[in-house]
Parts: structure tokens; C-alpha cells; sequence
């Protein structure tokens, strides 16, 4: 029995499969990390392929390890067959030496295949949106940046005419009356002065004439 274990980026690991495929009594393991879109680049995969013999089992966890696309796993089972060995999978009850087990491979890979291209088209939503988005993008934000530096410069101009028009304003110190009320003393005792003067004027003097007797 050979095992083969896949996973699709570097920073994932291969121990748990590795673990399942040694207790399914796998005494080669070829392991790898790659896509499963395609059978390009795998080669360790392919040299297993060439390794098989008729009466040989290959072993995986699950088929997506071995494939993503139901055509090459279609391929790989055609390849497995004619050479008298078989497919078989840990967590999946597929074994292509009975016809239930065959007949489960089948079944398993479209739905397989089915979850590749919803994840394909997600994928390509996805894009779109964001190119959609991108170009959509920096008008809005030319917009809106005007628009805050328009707010900003007004409330800047806000608040440097409440600062100006404060300390316009100055409080009198104690004993100190403010110039208005000092231009209204001012302007009072002017007044009361010309009262004053033209009283005078208006008064008549008064002569006493004292007159003494003769004896």
C-alpha cells in the first residue's frame, strides 16, 4: 500500500495526514505541497503513479487530497485501473476494488468538483467587486477630503474670529472705569458746567444801598 498526502500551501501540515495514512498501513508515504487544481508540477504524485503494480492499493485521506477536478481524478482512477491497482481513502468509504466503493468515488468527486468551481466564482466575485470598488474609489475620496478641508478651514476661521473677538474684549482693572463710562462722566460735568455758566449770566446783581440819616 502506498500513501499520498497533499496539502496546498507551504505553512500547512502534513502530520495528520501522514498519522492516518501509516495506521491504514501504508509503508511508502510520498508527501507534497502544491495545488490540487492541476496535476502539473506534482511530482511526487506522478512518481507514484509510475511506481504502481497491479495488485497495488494507493491510499489517501480524502479524494480532494488527490484531486480537485473530476477530470483528473477520473484520469488517476483510469490510470490506477489499468494497471490492476486501486484508489482507496481513510475518512471516506471509497475503495475502488468493490462496486459500492466505486460508486462512491464517483458521487464524492463532482460533488468535489462542485465545491471547486463555487470556490473559483466566489473567488472571481470577489475580484470584480474589488476592481469595481477601486475604480469607483478615489473620486469619492477626492470628494470627500475636499469637502473635510472645506470644514476644517471653516472651523479654523471659526475659531481664530472667537479668539480675536475675546481678547478684543478687555476687563477694567479695579479702581479703573472702562473708557465708555468715562466719556459719559465727561460728557456730564461739561454739562453741568454750561448749566452753571449760563445761570450766571442770567442772574441780576442786586445793589444794597445803605442810606444814613441826618440828625
Amino acid at each position: 500500500m502506498y500513501g499520498y498526502a497533499r496539502v496546498s500551501t507551504i505553512d500547512q501540515d502534513l502530520a495528520l495526514q501522514r498519522a492516518a495514512l501509516k495506521a491504514a498501513g501504508c509503508t511508502v508515504i510520498r508527501e507534497e505541497k502544491a495545488s490540487g487544481g492541476s496535476r502539473k508540477g506534482r511530482t511526487e504524485l506522478e512518481t507514484l503513479l509510475q511506481f504502481m503494480r497491479a495488485g497495488d492499493t494507493l491510499v489517501v485521506t480524502r479524494i480532494d487530497r488527490l484531486a480537485r477536478s473530476l477530470r483528473d481524478l477520473q484520469n488517476i482512477v483510469h490510470e490506477l485501473l489499468e494497471k490492476g491497482a486501486h484508489l482507496k481513502a481513510t475518512e471516506q468509504p471509497i475503495d475502488t476494488s468493490t462496486p459500492a466503493g466505486k460508486a462512491f468515488l464517483g458521487m464524492l468527486g463532482v460533488f468535489a468538483e462542485f465545491e471547486t468551481n463555487l470556490r473559483r466564482e466566489r473567488q472571481m466575485e470577489g475580484i470584480e467587486a474589488a476592481r469595481r470598488g477601486a475604480q469607483g474609489t478615489p473620486a469619492v475620496h477626492r470628494r470627500n477630503r475636499g469637502q473635510e478641508a472645506v470644514g476644517a478651514r471653516a472651523r479654523t476661521f471659526r475659531g481664530r474670529q472667537a479668539l480675536e473677538d475675546r481678547q478684543s474684549i478687555r476687563i477694567p482693572a479695579q479702581g479703573v472705569m472702562p473708557p465708555t463710562v468715562q466719556l459719559h462722566e465727561q460728557q456730564g460735568a461739561t454739562k453741568k458746567h454750561r448749566q452753571d455758566e449760563q445761570r450766571d449770566d442770567h442772574e441780576v446783581p442786586v445793589v444794597v444801598v445803605v442810606c444814613h440819616a441826618r440828625g
